[in-house]
């Protein structure tokens, strides 16, 4: 098959998923349509009550995102991140594009990630964290590896606007740009990789569905319940909150000002006196609406969704008005980190591949200890930090574990721990300082 036909096929397999991405990044924003309200009453509210969006979906793949903190990659077998990757990692701004592909991730079913050569022959490789909006990837049924993939813009604007593409395969990279059809802009890059340099960020993936699942899948319904129990409380505020009241002998040209001209339906609503010359008028009030009912039920929902994302309970503020004990509040949080560590192991090893493609660009052969690589992550539990410090002080004081683990268990970085070595020994190397550590251990 020729390269422009793999990239026709790739294009219109990546333009066939955007309306469900568009759909649940809406979601995301809180801009999605509102649901469950009749055609007729929306067109009787008009613009007098706008939606009411309770952004669950937002404050759930945030809470996700938060505890997804990559520290390091290290060798199988070395205590230490490898000081080259992490060096790599930070000139190329993946502190900040990682949490952007993750929150992607979460909210999209996947994010990819796009390892090339930089411009110079000694310069770092350049790494990319890119949008399913724009990037698709095709997999083998077999090894279900990447085989081909796409990524597709636009440059310009109106009718200066050109559509580009980029076409990835296993031995060469491409660029095209449209022009009633894809046209090649330059001569292939023969990389002879063996591999498409596109690693994919998938979330819940499954055997048969590899590019994964949004992590709002289950909780988009409750979320509709809420935003229209939210809207239909704040329609029934305008309308019913206010005692609405009733008369019987009036006309409606009874209604006017003191000169006689007629007055709003909203003015006879809310007015705070009526009067009328007819003796045979009678007057009256129907009893105004209870909105705790509006309240139990998004109280209801809120729990819902609270338990489809594993989110604790005072998360959500619907447990009452008492703080959680520091007890309470780390066994809410079991099914909470548990999915995140699942998740450590899925997004890991695509950052671990990222690491290998990383190393067979800079060093120009595919490094067979890179196979061994893993992924350092912070700790997605949140202990104190007196909690964490007791604990390993305890196990560094009974051998279960030497001093430099434990700085590496109560979160210091390689560059912290680096220099308090450098301090250990100079210490050691003082008389004074050396008698006063053994006096404090009980030497």
């Amino acid at each position: 098959m020729a390269v422009s036909d793999a990239l026709v096929r790739l294009d219109t397999k990546l333009a066939g998923l955007i309306p469900g991405l568009d759909r649940v990044d809406k979601y995301f924003e809180g801009a999605q349509p509102l649901k469950y309200m009749a055609p007729v009453m929306q067109a009787e509210i008009g613009d007098r009550v706008s939606q009411l969006v309770l952004n669950w979906l937002r404050f759930g793949a945030e809470a996700y995102e938060n505890r997804l903190d990559i520290e390091g990659f290290r060798y199988r077998g070395e205590s230490s991140s490898d000081e080259e990757l992490w060096r790599i990692w930070q000139a190329n701004g993946l502190d900040e594009q990682a949490q952007q592909a993750h929150l992607d991730a979460l909210v999209l079913g996947r994010s990819y990630v796009i390892v090339g050569s930089g411009d110079e022959d000694d310069s770092d490789p350049v790494v990319t964290v890119e949008s399913p909006f724009q990037v698709f990837a095709e997999r083998d049924p077999r090894t279900r590896r990447v085989t081909a993939a796409v990524k597709r813009w636009q440059e310009g604007e109106g009718e200066d606007a050109v559509q580009r593409a980029t076409l990835y395969l296993p031995d060469s990279t491409e660029s095209f740009a449209f022009s009633k059809e894809w046209k090649s802009t330059g001569k292939a890059d023969d990389h002879e990789l063996g591999r498409v340099p596109v690693v994919p960020l998938v979330n819940r993936p499954r055997i048969l569905r590899p590019d994964g699942l949004s992590e709002f899948q289950d909780v988009i319904p409750v979320a509709d319940a809420a935003n229209k129990m939210a809207t239909d409380m704040m329609v029934s505020a305008e309308y019913h909150a206010m005692p609405r009241r009733w008369a019987v002998g009036l006309k409606a040209d009874d209604f006017v000002d003191k000169d006689g001209n007629a007055i709003s339906a909203w003015s006879r609503d809310t007015g705070t006196l009526w009067g009328s010359e007819n003796d045979q008028a009678k007057f009256g009030q129907f009893q105004e609406a209870d909105l705790s009912v509006f309240h139990n039920s998004i109280k209801l929902l809120a729990q819902l969704a609270s338990q489809m994302l594993a989110l604790p309970p005072h998360y959500l503020s619907f447990v009452g008005d008492n703080p959680a004990s520091a007890d309470a509040i780390r066994s809410s949080e079991t099914q909470l980190v548990k999915r995140v560590e699942r998740k450590h192991t899925y997004f890991g090893g695509s950052w671990e591949d990222v690491q290998r493609l990383v190393l067979r660009f800079k060093n120009g052969v595919w490094d067979e200890d890179a196979k061994t690589l893993e992924t350092v992550w912070r700790d997605p539990s949140t202990p104190t930090v007196a909690q964490v410090a007791d604990a390993t002080v305890k196990k560094v004081q009974t051998g279960i574990v030497p001093v430099e683990q434990a700085r590496i268990d109560l979160g210091y970085t390689q560059q912290q721990r680096d220099n308090m070595v450098e301090m250990d020994a100079r210490a050691k190397s003082n008389p004074d300082i050396a008698n006063l550590a053994r006096s404090i251990n009980g030497e």
